[in-house]
Formats: C-alpha cells, structure tokens, sequence
C-alpha cells in the first residue's frame, strides 16, 4: 500500500480504505478521454467505408447493364478483369493490371466474413477460366457477367458460393 502510496500521490487516499470523491474523478477522467480519442478512429475508418461504398455505387449505376465482352475495357462491353480495372481506376486513382490472374498476385489475402467493400472477391467458374468481381456490402459484389453484363450479384448465390476462391484488399481500410 506504501508504494502505492508513493507512486500515486495525487489520487489521495481517504482512512487508507477508499478514494476521495475528487480522488474518484482524477481517475475516471482519463479514462473517458482515452474513450473519445480510440472513437475517432472508429468514425474515420466508418466514414472510408460509407465513401468507398458511395464510390463503387456511382461506378455501378455508370456501367450497370454494358454487355460481357472478353477483352472488353470500355462501354462497349466489358470482360471482368477490365471492368475491375476501370472501376478502381475511376473510384480508387489505382491502376491494375489487365488480367484476372495478374490482379490476383495483389493485396493480401482475407477471410470472406471479413470483407469489406471495395475487396476483390475471385471465382473458379472452370478448370481454365477465372472470375473476379468488387465487393460493395451487404454480402453483394459488382463484376461483368458473360450472361447479363454488369451486375450486382450476391455471394451467398449457389452458383458463386460453389465457386468462390478467396478475397483480396487492395484498399488501405
């Protein structure tokens, strides 16, 4: 208790028992404070995430709808890894390189109930052919569908969640 004592002179105890009222205060001050600091970090990290959200919405409503086309990069149709790459070209100010399999050497990997949106979620659809598409929340991705274009599709799909491979960020969130 001496060492105590010695060490934490300010907070005064009272009959060696309990803390004074204002005693009480010194310490539980601090402690609010440290509180408020860690949450804005918090609210920061939650305003990225709504602003990538945001971003990725308006890069969808853009090109929702364009037509698959293999090697395709622009309106005129677009191929998966050349949608990805134009979308974080346009959101992001981030070049990536042309093809699925060289897009999924990047980042670090994550676990898929770890996503956040923004990630690169990749796809084994067949032996030789690989899919990736841009996550956006709500368990939803964005990517060029051979069938329909560019879609929003959800994971939890029977088809992608047979195919689903692993997950990439790219983004610092």
């Amino acid at each position: 208790m001496y060492l105590f004592q010695q060490q934490f002179s300010f907070l005064k105890l009272k009959d060696n028992v309990s803390l004074s009222r204002m005693s009480k205060y010194k310490l539980i001050i601090p402690f609010v404070f440290i509180i408020l600091l860690s949450s804005c970090g918090t609210s920061k990290k939650a305003a990225l995430i709504k602003t990538t959200k945001s971003k990725l919405e308006n890069q969808y409503q853009l090109y929702k709808g364009i037509p698959y086309k293999y090697g395709g990069v622009d309106k005129r149709g677009f191929d998966c890894s050349g949608f990805t790459q134009t979308i974080y070209s346009n959101a992001f100010n981030i070049q990536l390189p042309r093809t699925t399999e060289a897009i999924m050497k990047l980042g670090r990997k994550i676990s898929k109930n770890n996503l956040k949106p923004g990630d690169l979620v990749f796809f084994r659809p067949s032996r030789k052919y690989r899919h990736v598409g841009v996550f956006i929340g709500n368990n939803m991705f964005i990517h060029s569908s051979t069938s329909k274009g560019i879609i929003k599709s959800n994971l939890d799909n029977s088809y992608w969640k047979k195919k689903y491979r692993f997950a990439k960020r790219i983004l610092k969130l």
